[in-house]
């Protein structure tokens, strides 16, 4: 049988998927944070890998989906959250901008599963059942073996709960809670993903009719976190739009837990009639507001609809950042990237940059005809 005999569109697939394989697995299985730092690597969309000193690991937003496939009928679901936001009907061209940098099913270690919100884009049933399936498990504040658990809000553990996450695995938080895992502080704050205001239950015909009616609780719907780990402070704000009252959270935090040290915002450049990802210069009100030392936009690399530039954000840093006295800086992150603080922080990195190679050119004598070709 030829090699051609031999292919199959299964194995195709199997032998591409995902695109990285196990590469930054292995990276993050292998890190061993220093004292007095946190590492954390970007996923994809909004979903973070993080890693302390006490090797606690959570993540955050870990989603393993994608967007269209196909174009269909060319409609869209009359009660999704975009079409009730801006009354449209035609299908919303986000197809994945971006190759899955991870392999979910290969993750050995974590200590808590966090979702901001129940947006299809912020949680993965696959890596749920890796999680309950490989028997995974955590220590709690006793050093009793536990299993892995999921925090979410409300609306996040009604998910995990229909795909099969066992009640007893699911703590349900809402702003103000405080949750401890390992040696990472777990701070629940309020969520301003006004996005989730207008999704509904229903995605059909049948879908809520909202004209006119008070909001429901948005603490049952979506929550930020700050992340109190031995390197710093980093607050993870899901999909929230800008909001006046981030300066409220910048001032508690710097009372209560001295500052955020990191913060992360969701950005894209929104099509027309759509307000459903910050920009340029809420990405930089946010940072001012919650008076960070370093912010990192995050969510702009997935949806081709809703593809950004980064250096909007620079340009307007840069026209700003002297009149206006900030104190913060921006971090320009790519998925796939590692991010520690405050080490990268402290050496002024500005740009993350995928490795090279090659460091170790000429340690051998090349294999070449004469030294002149090179």
């Amino acid at each position: 049988m030829s090699a051609i005999d031999e292919v199959t569109r299964e194995k195709w697939i199997m032998n591409t998927f995902p695109e990285w394989g196990t590469w930054l697995n292995e990276d993050m299985e292998a890190a061993k944070p220093a004292p007095g730092t946190v590492e954390m690597w970007w996923l994809g969309c909004t979903g973070i890998y993080m890693k302390t000193p006490g090797n606690t690991a959570i993540t955050i937003d870990l989603w393993t989906g994608n967007g269209k496939r196909t174009h269909g009928d060319g409609k869209m679901k009359v009660g999704h959250q975009m079409a009730n936001m801006a009354g449209c009907r035609a299908m919303q061209p986000n197809l994945r901008n971006i190759p899955y940098v991870f392999d979910p099913f290969a993750i050995k270690h974590v200590d808590a599963v966090l979702a901001t919100h129940y947006h299809q884009d912020h949680m993965s049933k696959e890596f749920a059942a890796h999680v309950i399936q490989s028997g995974m498990t955590t220590t709690d504040a006793a050093g009793n073996e536990i299993p892995v658990p999921f925090i979410g809000p409300k609306k996040s553990v009604e998910f995990w709960r229909k795909w099969g996450v066992p009640a007893e695995r699911c703590i349900t938080v809402k702003p103000g809670d405080v949750i401890k895992v390992g040696d990472i502080e777990i701070v629940c704050m309020d969520s301003f993903d006004r996005t989730c205001i207008t999704t509904t239950d229903s995605t059909g015909p049948d879908r809520e009719d909202l004209w006119g009616k008070c909001p429901m609780d948005m603490d049952e719907k979506a929550v930020n976190y700050l992340l109190r780990t031995p390197g710093g402070n980093i607050y993870h704000s899901g999909d929230s739009h800008y909001s006046i009252y981030f300066a409220k959270h910048g001032k508690d935090i710097a009372k209560q837990y001295g500052g955020v040290d990191v913060a992360f915002g969701s950005f894209g450049c929104n099509p027309m009639g759509m307000q459903d990802k910050m920009e340029a210069s809420d990405i930089i009100r946010m940072a001012e507001a919650l008076q960070c030392k370093v912010v990192i936009p995050i969510h702009w690399d997935v949806w081709t609809n809703f593809e950004a530039d980064l250096r909007e954000i620079e340009v307007l840093y840069n026209m700003r950042k002297e009149r206006l006295g900030y104190k913060f800086k921006p971090y320009y992150w790519k998925v796939g990237g590692h991010y520690t603080y405050p080490t990268d922080f402290e050496a002024g990195k500005k740009y993350f940059v995928y490795q090279r190679g090659f460091e170790d050119c000429f340690d051998e004598e090349p294999n070449v005809p004469f030294r002149s070709v090179l």
